[in-house]
């Protein structure tokens, strides 16, 4: 039985089922099949999860309507991660008990990390599709998936890019969760391999509303940059007091402040910032029909994690219909199987250690008030 995993007129998807042929026999099983969805619904990243959730919506959306997969309608089951970590383990606990066929999501590294043991005991299938800090690694059991690429591969695509805009001096702010330091740390040490100087290492709190002293430190060490690794709501309250403190130098983000909010709250001071990002879905060619039918079903466009999240339950999809049942080792089988196929986000294999086998990262700047494609 042949499973299309999108709608005939989604070319994009069509070539990652030929490119993945489906050699396993169909077991037959009874009702739905409940896909997970792990994301922060609500808390600070509620924009982003909410986003993640939709995107999901409207991959499920087109495999229901093409028929199911395995003959079988797919339903959803949603976990709360808050972007906390306790959050998290609870949310991942009850979908685990709900005897989910797999996972897609995972946005706040910190909050993902936890879970790993939980869908490793239960050796649920588990795509990641927006955490992607290198902690997360040796945490897991083997049954989880990061098709985002990883902080070693954004901290590269910041050194690349920052050394060729001339910079040598940098100082570097992040929050203290497992992405944002680990993405802190990654750079520094990248950034002094490359021979530059890193000034200031500087931690602050979530949720902090006057950086006043963090801008006056800055200021008297004149750093040619600033990189901030932790995520837009707090990133663009510092962009701005930096900006009105009198600081003149370069001003680089993660990819956890890539959302079109951080305009919102930096206002005029996010112009000319460059961000480093996956790529989304108005930078990416094939996106179009997918832009289309979100829009369609949500009024707005989709978010930055989007594609990847769409991505991440059309391979899912496919991996449950290449295995030919929802058997759990069976389909972690497949998943390590994906073979280059082109997706909405681009090709995806995965190295020995579960992690996209390609960097995926790109460079934006703040232009008018809205994230532009940078000259690299």
């Amino acid at each position: 039985m042949e499973f299309r995993i999108a709608r005939r007129r989604t070319l994009l998807a069509l070539a990652a089922i030929g490119a993945g042929a489906l050699a396993a026999p169909v077991i037959a099983q009874d009702g739905p099949i409940t896909i997970g969805v792990q994301v922060p619904t609500t808390g600070p990243e509620a924009t982003y999860g909410n986003d993640m959730l939709n995107a999901v919506k409207v991959a499920v959306e087109e495999i229901n309507g093409d028929g199911g997969l395995l003959g079988r309608q797919v339903e959803l089951a949603v976990g709360d991660s808050a972007c906390d970590p306790q959050a998290s383990v609870n949310a991942a606990s009850k979908l685990a008990s709900q005897e989910v066929d797999g996972v897609v999501g995972g946005y706040c590294s910190g909050a993902t990390l936890p879970t790993l043991k939980v869908y490793g005991d239960a050796n649920i299938p588990f795509v990641i599709t927006a955490s992607n800090s290198t902690k997360l690694i040796p945490a897991n059991p083997g049954n989880a998936f990061m098709i985002n690429s990883t902080g070693a591969d954004q901290s590269t695509k910041v050194v690349d890019f920052l050394s060729g805009k001339g910079v040598e001096t940098l100082a570097i702010v992040d929050q203290g969760d497992a992405y944002s330091q680990d993405l802190a740390n990654l750079t520094a040490e990248r950034w002094k391999e490359a021979g530059h100087e890193v000034v200031a290492t500087e931690t602050v709190n979530k949720g902090e509303q006057d950086y006043s002293a963090l801008t006056t430190k800055i200021r008297s060490l004149n750093p040619d940059a600033v990189l901030w690794t932790a995520y837009y709501a707090d990133g663009g309250l510092l962009i701005r007091q930096l900006r009105q403190s009198g600081y003149q130098g370069v001003i680089a983000v993660g990819d956890g402040s890539n959302s079109p909010k951080l305009f919102e709250i930096a206002g005029q001071a996010a112009e000319g910032v460059f961000g480093f990002s996956n790529p989304t879905a108005e930078f990416l060619p094939a996106a179009a029909s997918f832009i289309e039918s979100y829009k369609a079903a949500n009024d707005n466009a989709p978010g930055p994690y989007a594609p990847l999240t769409y991505d991440g339950m059309k391979l899912l999809a496919w991996a449950i219909d290449k295995a030919g049942t929802t058997d759990h080792a069976a389909v972690i089988e497949a998943l390590a199987s994906a073979d280059q196929a082109e997706w909405l986000s681009g090709p995806i294999s995965f190295t020995d250690e579960n992690t996209l086998a390609r960097s995926n990262f790109i460079v934006l700047e703040g232009k008018d008030g809205a994230w532009t494609r940078a000259a690299e």
